[in-house]
């Protein structure tokens, strides 16, 4: 069941923050998925590691989208907090998405090829969704290149958002036998 209520917040924190975005106002949005977040990491059989893998897919999801837009691809309606990087809401994005890895996505857990492929495909899709809902745009002239480059860099972060889960579980299990 936890798995289907993860999915479910999911859907509803992608589209709060793609409407907020859309409608320069995310900041009801951005708190209720964060508050979601957080609950997600305190609830987790081991939060510290989880905690790691959302910080993680924070730092890549900020440098994939801000690479992205500074290569002018990709304009993101709201620009806040800065210019120069990937908005707020985006961030958090990146961060629900990683909530799934131990959750909803587990069945995937395994199958990297798969997570490539799902990455690829669902990624430029659902920036896609977003972009027509008003949220961004993409750069004119540059739209299929861009889509092209979201779901290369999905097409990475699925897999490597499971690859670092591993790698956490892995030290968290060494730590244990350590400290023994």
């Amino acid at each position: 069941m936890a798995k289907f209520w993860n999915f479910v917040i999911f859907q509803l924190g992608w589209f709060a923050c793609v409407l907020g975005a859309a409608n320069k106002d995310v900041v009801w949005a951005v708190i209720g998925t964060l508050a979601y977040i957080a609950f997600h990491a305190w609830r987790s059989p081991s939060p510290k590691t989880e905690i790691s893998l959302l910080f993680k897919a924070f730092a890549f999801g900020l440098v994939a989208d801000s690479l992205i837009m500074h290569l002018g691809y990709l304009d993101f309606r709201d620009d806040w907090p800065s210019p120069f990087l990937s908005p707020l809401w985006m961030w958090v994005l990146w961060v629900l998405v990683a909530t799934t890895i131990n959750s909803s996505l587990t069945w995937l857990r395994g199958k990297p090829v798969l997570g490539a492929v799902l990455g690829g495909i669902a990624g430029p899709m659902s920036y896609e969704a977003g972009i027509r809902m008003g949220a961004g745009s993409w750069v004119p002239g540059g739209e299929m290149i861009g889509f092209i480059l979201v779901g290369l860099a999905w097409a990475v972060a699925i897999p490597l958002f499971f690859y670092w889960d591993r790698a956490n579980q892995g030290q968290t299990s060494k730590e244990s036998v350590n400290s023994v």
